[in-house]
């Protein structure tokens, strides 16, 4: 029992370690690149759905592959790096990192399941529905990251409001609602993490 103890106290300082450190497990390279899918598909959105308030359904497919896409992008990178490291501080890092973001996700797809089923007539917010859930999926995280990435939430934020300013009538589902959140949002990411991160004289 006491070394069953004394472990569960390792392991409990090890976490509080690595909350006190800058996690350096996302790159901008990848995060960059989840803004150009974002950013292309939104100028391609006319061409797979060109009424998305009739359709909603395949307005969502086209988003909602997107964000699966920019996941498994963000994902595949996450693992490597923690492969290459092994087992650590780093693994426990990208595991915080993992937990502190997963929540917006899930809310965010049980968000838009609720709209698409029950109140398809209010689709239009998703666009901005989307960038608060993100934006506090940023600030979750934020304790994790370089404090430049207080921005980052409060860009998202942000746009979400805009959206649903904006973004009602007949600029409902616009292209540039995504464009300019999802988009812009990640190349800001990206700045970021390059210039506190990752560029040479970097601290």
């Amino acid at each position: 029992m006491e070394l069953r103890e004394a472990l569960r106290q390792i392991s409990e300082i090890r976490v509080c370690l690595s909350r006190g450190e800058v996690f350096r497990g996302y790159r901008s390279a990848t995060v960059g690149c989840s803004a150009l899918i974002g950013m292309i598909a939104a100028g391609l959105q006319p061409h797979w759905v060109a009424a998305p308030a009739t359709d909603l359904g395949r307005y969502l497919l086209g988003w909602i592959a997107v964000a699966a896409v920019s996941v498994i992008v963000v994902a595949a990178e996450l693992t490597w790096r923690s492969d290459r490291n092994g087992p650590g501080r780093s693994r426990e890092m990208t595991r915080l990192a993992v937990e502190q973001f997963s929540p917006c996700i899930v809310v965010g797809a049980l968000l838009t399941l609720s709209i698409y089923r029950y109140a398809p007539q209010v689709g239009w917010m998703l666009p901005g529905l989307w960038s608060l859930v993100f934006g506090l999926g940023v600030f979750a995280s934020y304790r994790l990251m370089p404090r430049q990435v207080f921005w980052v939430g409060a860009y998202y934020i942000a746009c979400g409001c805009g959206c649903l300013r904006f973004g009602q009538g007949e600029n409902a589902f616009s292209p540039w609602l995504m464009f300019i959140s999802f988009g812009g949002g990640q190349l800001l990411s990206a700045s970021i993490l390059y210039w506190t991160l990752e560029r040479p004289d970097a601290g």
